[in-house]
């Protein structure tokens, strides 16, 4: 396996229940329909438990409150300060972490990750706080560098000058193959206290099916960047494989972790993630007939998609759209699409790169104008907060 990591050789307990289900042609719809953007239906017990909770609204709504900040050139992740004093954002190319203050819009540099080495799609991407930032102040960020893609985590003392707050990252894990395109990038704690990835094949189909390469994956590690305790394959971080280029990744309050993939000409997906699925890349690209490849719970075609981040609010997943520059609803009836999807900003904002949970029944929604294949205009690149419904 090319797995280079370090940290505490010591395993974290895991902290709550792992409960992640997924959809598959064996068992991935319950008794709904299967119109053309869902990843069809069957009768298995697992589906079926899942289809029959209740199902979030099928049609809603958003409103723009406010553009929180703009002129941000190629932001990429967005992690929100627990203490609601201000929102950190990623800087893909320039490899910067900055603040900008909620309310004002004011933005302050950190620092700058060292190691990162933009380019393509590569460059410094998710962003994520430690689930002991109160106490730890700890950075986590995923980053392509001259060899590889990997984790690092960094010490945050706002304390210091503006541009030099930021400690020296430590390597947590490593190894991650790296290309000009489909580097992944999302990272994010989960409700068990463990650390998630998505990454992308760079390119080289093959990997996603090689549960012993990090390309085309789910990765579940622990904070110091071992593979966590419970993972389906023995002393491995894949937690699932057969992906092209995970970038999306929320989790619903029963636990369940849902992830968006780009495809490749036909069909983008929103996928039920399911601990050891095989999601069917580069064998299948969105709904397969084949019972092995876990199917999408709903699927685009590529051109009114090209999915980045999502978010969970209040029953419906919500996930931003890069070429089809529009934000997607998708209401939930447990792990199954409840309705159509439903599309709301198409074109008004270009490029939608990161779509965060606010609280309550807001998003913040991060565009992607300035990342080499948008069309900025002035002010671009910015941050809106949103009220959905």
């Amino acid at each position: 396996m090319i797995v280079q990591r370090r940290g505490v050789a010591a395993v974290l307990a895991v902290a709550g229940i792992l409960v992640v289900a997924g959809c598959s042609s064996g068992d991935s719809g319950g008794d709904l329909p299967a119109p053309s953007w869902a990843g069809g239906t069957s009768a298995s017990a697992s589906a079926s438990a899942g289809a029959s909770q209740s199902a979030a609204p099928a049609k809603g709504s958003v409103k723009v409150v406010r553009t929180v900040a703009e002129g941000l050139k190629s932001p990429w992740g967005l992690a929100p300060l627990p203490d609601g004093s201000g929102l950190l954002v990623s800087d893909r190319d320039d490899g910067t972490i900055s603040k900008v203050d909620e309310k004002t819009g004011k933005k302050t540099e950190l620092g700058t990750v060292s190691g990162v080495s933009a380019a393509g799609e590569g460059g410094l991407l998710g962003i994520a706080l430690s689930p002991d930032f109160a106490s730890d102040h700890m950075i986590y960020a995923y980053f392509t560098s001259a060899s590889d893609n990997r984790i690092v985590r960094m010490l945050w003392d706002e304390g210091k000058p503006a541009g030099e707050q930021l400690g020296a990252p430590d390597t947590i894990f490593k190894g991650i193959p790296k290309g000009f395109i489909h580097n992944g990038g999302r990272i994010a704690f989960g409700p068990d206290g463990m650390l998630y990835a998505g990454t992308g094949e760079s390119g080289q189909r093959g990997l996603a099916q090689d549960k012993d390469s990090l390309g085309g994956k789910i990765l579940r590690l622990t904070p110091e960047g071992e593979p966590a305790p419970g993972n389906p394959f023995p002393d491995s971080p894949v937690y699932t494989y057969g992906h092209r280029n995970v970038q999306g990744l929320a989790w619903d309050d029963d636990q369940r972790l849902f992830a968006s993939e780009f495809g490749q000409d036909t069909w983008d997906e929103l996928n039920a993630i399911k601990p050891g699925g095989d999601y069917g890349w580069p064998n299948a690209e969105g709904r397969s007939s084949d019972a092995k490849y876990v199917n999408p719970i709903a699927q685009w075609h590529t051109d009114d998609a090209s999915p980045s981040g999502i978010a969970y609010v209040d029953g419906v997943i919500w996930m931003a759209g890069l070429k089809g520059q529009r934000l997607w609803r998708i209401p939930l009836k447990g792990t199954v699409a409840g309705a159509e999807p439903q599309s709301f900003l198409k074109g008004e904002y270009g490029r939608l790169r990161t779509v965060v949970a606010a609280g309550g029944d807001k998003v913040w929604l991060v565009t992607s104008n300035t990342d080499g294949r948008g069309k900025p205009k002035p002010g671009d690149d910015r941050i809106l907060e949103l009220q959905v419904r």
